[in-house]
Parts: C-alpha cells; structure tokens; sequence
C-alpha cells in the first residue's frame, strides 16, 4: 500500500487533499502519471492541508451560493406552454431542458439541466414539481406549471 494525497476530487476515492492508502500499482501507473495524486511526503502532509483548506472555502461559497438560488427560485411558480390533447395529455414531453430554459428566461437565472431530477419527462398539463440539486447539501424543489397552448 501506498500512502498518496488527491489532487482533484476522484468519485468512490476521495475529495481534493485528502490522504489516503492506495494499491501501489494504483498510484504509480494510474493516478500519479494522469496528475490526479501525488506520493505523500512531510511536503505533502502540508501542501494537503492547505488544500482541504482552499476545498473547505470553495464549499462553503457554493453552498452559500445555490442556497441563495433556493430562495429566490422556491416561492416562484415556472409557467410552460405546450401543444396538448383534449384529455390534457401534450403531444411530445418536458425534458429538463426545456425547464432549465424556462428558468432562465422568466428569472434570469441559468440551471444546468444536468442539476434538474425529473422520474420521468413530463407528458400532462397541469402542476408538477422538478427537484433541483445544486449541491450535495442543497436540494430544493421548483414548481412547474403546464398548460396547453
């Protein structure tokens, strides 16, 4: 085993500046070459903490900044028109990026559509609710309104 410290955020592995155990195969033909870590020394040990710091500060201001996003978006009801039969079943669907480009136009607010969690697209008129996740601690839903045009 080998003892390296992250220099990006790996999925199942770890966040950036931690120090962590890896197979030594791992790390020498893996995740050192590609610059994802590096071998953890008495430099290193510091060098890691000062980027657990630097990741701890970034955090936080995302935080803050998709929780500011949460309480403007909440309270808002998203208006969407779509071509619709007479039980109110639309013709084609609601994707999150036709909500994605909802928000962005009636708030000015930009979403990735990849932040957006739809079950399944939506195929009816009416009110549904679409979950957002801008952080990992931040999850809010956002009320769409369907109507036919």
């Amino acid at each position: 085993m080998m003892q390296v410290v992250l220099r990006t955020d790996i999925a199942d592995l770890g966040k950036k500046g931690d120090v962590i155990d890896v197979a030594d195969g791992y790390a020498r033909n893996y995740l050192v070459p590609r610059g994802l870590a590096m071998k953890a020394d008495k430099g290193a040990a510091q060098q890691a903490t000062v980027m657990r710091r630097s990741r701890d500060v970034k955090d936080a201001r995302e935080r803050a900044a998709a929780e500011e996003v949460a309480t403007k978006l909440v309270p808002q009801v998203i208006r969407l028109t779509s071509r619709a039969g007479g039980e109110g079943k639309l013709f084609g669907s609601i994707t999150t990026t036709d909500v994605a480009e909802a928000v962005l136009a009636q708030t000015g607010i930009e979403l990735d559509r990849r932040k957006l969690h739809l079950d399944e697209p939506i195929r009816a008129v009416g009110t549904h609710r679409v979950t957002v996740r801008l952080h990992s601690d931040v999850e809010f839903p956002v009320t769409v309104e369907v109507s036919p045009s």
